[in-house]
């Protein structure tokens, strides 16, 4: 597998509209035995085996509802579904060649997050990578959904997961960057819908707080909906030999 830090460096003022773009500069995508951990409806995972369909993805996902929407969807060659969390992975050592959190990792518990990393750290093979991506907590989007859900603590410990995993000596950072990603939203029923209903969490929404939400999406809402930039943090770690 070609190490990361021998590709070309990606700035961090960008723009991405498609992270798979992101993902392939940085690591080989063809002929990849690849797992996603918490990987909700597989976007990402159903276009890259578009793209490269000699790959191979197998998406975790331990919300019971959106696991059985991606068994009743489309099968897509090479995409097979466990029902299961990151730190307790059902699969045998060193079968695969990537790993894949997508905003995932702060969604593991805190206490979890340790056991995560040395889980997807066991079934990478010597070289493998794992690509993390978590959303920064910042921005205007950040400030309208932290009225009903605040992450931040969260978020912080993702990093901080990371970070020890570093001291360890499994794991080798290679890459790091920073980019914005475009949010849109017809509505604000469509972001209710999305981010305050998901079907993997339950917020508190009484009458008051989403008529406060309401209006602190309002002033983002113009004639073509909504639209945000959500801040984001990649980090790309290697596993040793």
């Amino acid at each position: 597998m070609t190490p990361a830090a021998a590709l070309p460096p990606i700035r961090s003022d960008l723009l991405v509209t498609d992270e798979l773009e992101v993902l392939s500069a940085l690591v080989p995508l063809a002929g990849q035995r690849i797992i996603e951990l918490g990987c909700g409806a597989a976007r990402l995972a159903r276009d890259l085996l578009a793209r490269h369909p000699g790959s191979q993805v197998t998406g975790l996902e331990v919300d019971r509802i959106q696991h059985d929407k991606n068994l009743a969807a489309a099968p897509v060659t090479g995409l097979q579904f466990i029902s299961a969390g990151a730190q307790a992975i059902p699969l045998p050592d060193e079968c695969f060649d990537l790993a894949l959190m997508l905003k995932s990792l702060h969604h593991v518990s805190v206490h979890d997050m340790g056991t995560a990393l040395a889980e997807v750290a066991r079934v990478l093979q010597p070289g493998g990578h794992l690509y993390v991506s978590e959303p920064v907590y910042a921005g205007p989007l950040n400030r309208i959904v932290r009225l009903f859900n605040d992450e931040g603590p969260v978020r912080t410990a993702a990093q901080h997961a990371l970070d020890e995993a570093l001291t360890t000596g499994t794991w080798a950072q290679v890459a790091e960057l920073r980019f914005d990603m475009p949010a849109h939203f017809d509505s604000f029923e469509t972001f209710e819908a999305r981010m305050m209903r998901p079907s993997f969490a339950r917020h508190y929404l009484d009458a008051n707080r989403v008529a406060e939400v309401r209006a602190a999406f309002q002033p983002h809402l113009g004639p073509d909906g909504a639209n945000f930039l959500r801040p984001m943090h990649v980090r790309l770690l290697q596993r040793r030999d």
